[in-house]
């Protein structure tokens, strides 16, 4: 162990599993458990078109199938995955942040994010978090269980039928964009993760049809696992939350470095970007004194030297800190500037990214960690 007192923790406990749901199916899957119940096989395709594009799960709203049906179809395959607990809303009721418990009483978070030019979804992948990074709220809070599925694309499911009845500031819109950045390492639930953007990309009306560029999976650098979804054929935006460019820093807030090192994390993200022709993401949280010095931000610049294009962009991402937590604060605006300016003049493409939602305790793990207390 390193860099806090918690372990890292790769297998999720095992707890019960949520029911299944019809978001956890494949096509075929659907149609074979619709004949299973004395159904014909067209049914599991009438389904599909009310959850995933007309975002309905009110059987009451299913008018194309008969009335005498409907209950047996709702109740078998779209139970209730997510209660949502609490909601708080910020810059204008366009940044809305959910609480949600699950049917075990794991407690998760999903974020909605409306901009002028597209409305982002940033959901979780594990209740808690088992990478134990000792700055982050969901790290400091251990891993209770992977999450389905289902319960992934719930999340997205909730926002885009919110979006699309126009209960979000800025009239109705669209999901353009997915982000695996909420509560969680995505990585060390691998599969639930692929198989929730696999339902996000599929066409209409077996999924909900959105671009795989639109969607970013981050990581704290599970090696093995950003080599393994270089093969999927999904050409989704790859995160990579390096947050120290040397090692003996890394060590401490990224204990997951003590497995797989800078060089080694970055060595497979380059190969990522190799493979797909994706660009990735660096995100780098600026935490004041800590991670924050000029000269990282020379040496982070010389780790990112891979190849002849511009395979990698960073994310500085001003850090949005924990109640009580005193020692992990954001950088000074003049500390914060000198940084981006040393990337740009090494050639570094570098944005900081828009803090949206730090009034409403937005950072994942905030709002479950206070919700515990």
């Amino acid at each position: 162990m390193s860099g806090g007192t918690l372990p890292l923790v790769f297998s999720a406990p095992r707890r019960g599993k949520p029911p299944r749901h019809w978001a956890d199916l494949t096509a075929a899957e659907r149609r074979e458990a619709v004949e299973a119940l004395g159904h014909r096989a067209f049914r599991a395709r009438q389904l599909s078109a009310h959850y995933f594009a007309g975002l309905r799960t009110d059987p009451a709203e299913w008018t194309d199938l008969p009335a005498e049906v409907r209950d047996e179809l709702a109740t078998t395959f779209m139970p209730p995955l997510l209660n949502r607990v609490h909601e708080l809303t910020c810059d204008d009721g366009a940044t809305v942040k959910s609480l949600w418990r699950l049917h075990d009483g794991a407690t998760v978070e999903s974020v909605l994010m409306r901009y002028p030019d597209r409305a982002t979804m940033c959901v979780s992948s594990q209740a808690g978090c088992g990478m134990a990074c000792p700055f982050c709220a969901t790290g400091q809070g251990g891993l209770q269980r992977n999450m389905s599925t289902a319960e992934i694309v719930e999340q997205v499911v909730d926002g885009a039928r919110r979006l699309g009845r126009g209960e979000i500031a800025g009239g109705p819109g669209r999901i353009s964009n997915v982000v695996f950045m909420g509560m969680g390492e995505p990585m060390a639930n691998y599969k639930a993760v692929i198989g929730a953007v696999r339902q996000l990309v599929t066409p209409a009306p077996d999924g909900l049809g959105m671009s795989a560029r639109g969607i970013t999976v981050s990581t704290v650098g599970l090696v093995p696992r950003i080599q393994q979804l270089a093969t999927e054929g999904l050409p989704v935006t790859l995160a990579i939350s390096l947050h120290a460019p040397d090692d003996e820093l890394r060590d401490e807030l990224v204990p997951v470095n003590t497995r797989w090192n800078v060089d080694e994390v970055v060595d497979a993200a380059w190969e990522y970007a190799k493979i797909t022709k994706r660009r990735v993401s660096i995100e780098y949280i600026l935490i004041k004194d800590i991670n924050d010095q000029a000269h990282r931000a020379d040496l982070l610049a010389k780790v990112l030297r891979r190849g002849n294009w511009g395979w990698v962009h960073v994310n500085l991402i001003p850090l949005n800190p924990t109640k009580g937590a005193t020692k992990w604060q954001p950088s000074d605006l003049a500390d914060q500037e000198e940084f981006v300016r040393r990337l740009e003049h090494r050639g570094v493409p570098v944005t900081v990214r828009d803090t949206r939602g730090r009034e409403i305790d937005a950072a994942c793990g905030q709002l479950a960690a206070s919700e515990r207390a």
